[in-house]
């Protein structure tokens, strides 16, 4: 098992964990691509705190605690960290016996040891038969697995069908993501790395129980449970792993079809938009969509899958000054929650393309110079509708976010243009009196976790 040391420190005793195996680790940091970098990622992390930041001339150095789990070189957006680690030799116990009787040379020890360390030889006085270089075996006892005669024996390993008796697990919630534990493991398919959180985790069928991903892992995560434990957690993450395939998948057709939705959606907007001559209307266009969607997905189409369409388009808006009432009074540009209103003397104002359509400036205007129109489709009572309205005033509502479906990956407080977001707890939270309601972060959400309701 991985060892550790605590630092002393008056508020809190923080544990370092380095590995059992001694590991050299050849650096180089390219200083001129490194001093591009602001954000120093690769400083907050190291689990260790080798990685450090000069005061003088403000380069990063690595320390020698440095112990190669390649974190940093990772983190690293400019490819600045060159990193190669050597791991020392394991110990050599318990290397496998071949019984030379029963070996057929059929060769699938050889072409299932990772290391190389086994050959067929033929002499005059015996058979041909397999060999095992001592010095080259890590003692992973894959090669007993799969012989087909039982030929090779090696110490305790069991079958795969044994329920019973210990394995090695990861504890994800421990785990770093360093793939340090890929990297040594010598038996192929026992350590996989999961689609949907990044982190590894062991085929118990297919461990060896040789402890090398024990012996390096640098936050104790890899430990031994029971069997049954074991095969119960790893059934759990593969029935995770096919539902993330088939959500991937789904997605992908959804997207398609997304598409090719919208376009009918931008057909039907035009269509019935030319048809109204009127500032605020609201007509329903059930039939209409329903059947141009019929047309080209095929099959039966309900009114709650197209809701979910329809929720994920975004509104149609445009905004207009105009320039024979504005006197140029600035009221508008203190008002604006993301300064995209420019003056132009001597009177007009110019809106941006910055412009978030949050309804403030009209609001505002004490002459009635700005126009916000709004399209959109709404599914209401079963039906849905076509809506042309004006906006005089900043939109109301709610924010809703679907924390099962939300990825925390922080585009959505990044580009909140009020900074109405913010990320606490590994939750993303809404400020209620800051949220202007533009809308900004139901469209840019890659995973639509996020779905605002408006008042009107």
């Amino acid at each position: 098992m991985p060892t550790t040391t605590e630092t002393g420190n008056s508020d809190k005793t923080k544990k370092i964990y380095k590995p059992l195996r001694d590991v050299e680790v050849d650096c180089d940091i390219d200083q001129d691509k490194c001093a591009n970098c602001t954000e120093r990622p690769c400083l907050k992390v190291c689990p260790v705190d080798a990685v450090k930041e000069s005061p003088t001339d403000k380069h990063i150095e690595i320390t020698d605690e440095c112990f190669g789990c390649v974190l940093c070189r990772k983190a690293c957006p400019y490819d600045a960290i060159q990193m190669e680690t050597t791991l020392s030799k394991p110990l050599r116990e318990n290397v496998p016996n071949i019984n030379t009787k029963l070996c057929r040379q059929c060769g699938a020890c050889v072409d299932a040891c990772r290391m190389g360390a086994i050959h067929l030889v033929s002499s005059g006085t015996e058979e041909a038969h397999s060999v095992i270089d001592e010095d080259k075996c890590v003692r992973c006892g894959y090669c007993s697995r799969v012989c087909p005669t039982e030929a090779i024996k090696y110490g305790e390993i069991l079958p795969r069908s044994v329920v019973g008796g210990k394995a090695i697990v990861v504890n994800q919630k421990k785990c770093i993501g360093c793939m340090t534990c890929t990297r040594v493991c010598p038996s192929k398919g026992a350590i996989n790395v999961g689609k949907m959180n990044k982190l590894p985790y062991i085929n118990p069928s297919y461990c060896a129980r040789c402890e090398e991903c024990m012996n390096v892992c640098p936050s104790t995560a890899i430990r031994y449970s029971s069997r049954k434990r074991a095969y119960e957690g790893y059934k759990k993450i593969k029935t995770m792993e096919i539902v993330s395939e088939l959500m991937e998948k789904e997605s992908e057709k959804l997207s398609r079809e997304t598409v090719k939705i919208n376009s009918i959606l931008n057909k039907v907007t035009r269509e019935v938009s030319y048809s109204h001559t009127e500032e605020e209307f609201t007509q329903d266009i059930t039939e209409l969509v329903t059947a141009e969607i019929k047309a080209m997905v095929g099959g039966e189409l309900e009114i709650e899958d197209l809701k979910e369409i329809i929720q994920a388009t975004q509104p149609h808006r445009e905004i207009t000054v105009m320039e024979d009432t504005c006197i140029g009074c600035g009221a508008c540009i203190k008002e604006c929650p993301v300064d995209c209103i420019e003056l132009e003397m001597p009177s007009p104002v110019h809106i941006g393309e910055d412009c978030v359509y949050c309804g403030k400036c009209v609001e505002t205007c004490p002459f009635q110079s700005i126009s916000l129109k709004e399209e959109s489709f709404q599914v209401e009572d079963g039906r849905v509708l076509f809506k042309r309205r004006n906006i005089t005033g900043p939109s109301s509502g709610e924010v809703f976010i679907d924390n099962d479906s939300c990825q925390r990956c922080g585009v959505c407080v990044n580009k909140c243009p009020v900074e109405a977001m913010t990320m606490d707890n590994d939750q993303v939270t809404v400020d209620k009196d800051k949220c202007i309601f533009c809308g900004e972060c139901q469209a840019l959400c890659p995973t639509r976790a996020i779905k605002l309701e408006h008042k009107y």
